[in-house]
């Protein structure tokens, strides 16, 4: 099963995210330690996001092929299972509902097909992988940067070379101080040939994946706002893109420029009691069924 052949079962669907605080006192850390440097700071909220078992999240921004998009997610790390509200234009600005449970990929909305559920509400497909680091799929459900783990996701800036402090802003209604650095798949490497200790390097290989299988194009930018209990808030991504043309037996696979990348995630709760409820079988129509490959 493709992407391009879940497409068939959508109907067809008709300002760049930024960080949603309010600035306050440019030249204060955030009551952080003065001999904190910006890196140890997101350093160590990146050891702090290797503890989360689980999260609730918000996603906004503008995402190549996709347009402009909201989400309202739930995810657990251990084992991995994510249920998100997501509303896009590619799906027409319909609200959709994505669960990833027991290696199952499931959605249920408005923009399906309703002739191909079979009476069914929800469209089921397996083998399906979400927040992984190199082997997500979920069938062109989700964009590519919506199928990596947020936490992953959230330590990308440990590989910046020129992390800096902007100031104390308040995000959410939790005081934090932002810093901001660029990212490239060889600073990746670089940090994960660096790195000291198992988790470090772990970090930094789960981090390669993610940039990789977003199809960036050169250079990260991101955006990081740190609490004042060093974990991490908020994050922004911003970069050009490669997309995909080709793949067929006349036409090679091939990568093209794409069109831009900002995507602000915003961490609400962690580490709360999170449940994704796998849909009643009764309930549901297998993709495989349908004879879409």
């Amino acid at each position: 099963m493709t992407s391009a052949a879940f497409a068939v079962v959508l109907l067809t669907g008709g300002t760049a995210a930024c960080g949603e605080g309010t600035a306050s006192d440019p030249a204060s850390p955030s009551g952080r330690s003065p001999e904190v440097t910006p890196a140890q700071a997101v350093a160590k909220a990146a050891a702090d996001a290797e503890r989360i078992t689980s999260l609730h999240y918000r996603v906004t921004g503008t995402v190549p092929q996709w347009g402009r998009l909201r989400a309202d997610a739930s995810m657990h790390t251990a084992p991995l299972t994510m249920g998100m509200k997501l509303s896009a234009g590619r799906y027409g600005g319909e609200e959709m509902e994505v669960r990833f449970v027991n290696g199952a990929l499931y959605i249920h909305g408005d923009a399906l097909r309703t002739e191909m559920l079979k009476g069914a509400s929800w469209f089921t497909a397996e083998p399906a992988a979400w927040g992984d680091s190199f082997d997500n799929n979920s069938y062109g459900a989700l964009p590519r940067q919506l199928e990596g783990s947020p936490v992953v996701q959230s330590t990308m800036l440990t590989a910046a070379k020129d992390v800096r402090r902007i100031r104390t802003e308040t995000v959410d209604g939790v005081r934090t101080t932002h810093y901001k650095g660029t990212v490239t798949s060889d600073g990746i490497r670089a940090a994960r040939d660096a790195a000291v200790g198992k988790a470090a390097r772990e970090r930094q290989i789960n981090s390669l994946g993610q940039f990789s299988t977003m199809r960036l194009k050169g250079t990260l930018t991101v955006d990081l706002w740190i609490g004042d209990d060093n974990r991490t808030k908020q994050f922004r991504m911003r970069s050009d893109t490669y997309a995909s043309r080709g793949g067929t037996a006349d036409q090679p696979l091939q990568l093209v420029d794409g069109r831009p990348l900002d995507m602000t995630v915003t961490f609400l709760e962690v580490d709360t009691p999170v449940t994704v409820e796998t849909p009643p079988p009764d309930d549901t129509t297998d993709l495989a069924e349908l004879g879409l490959d």
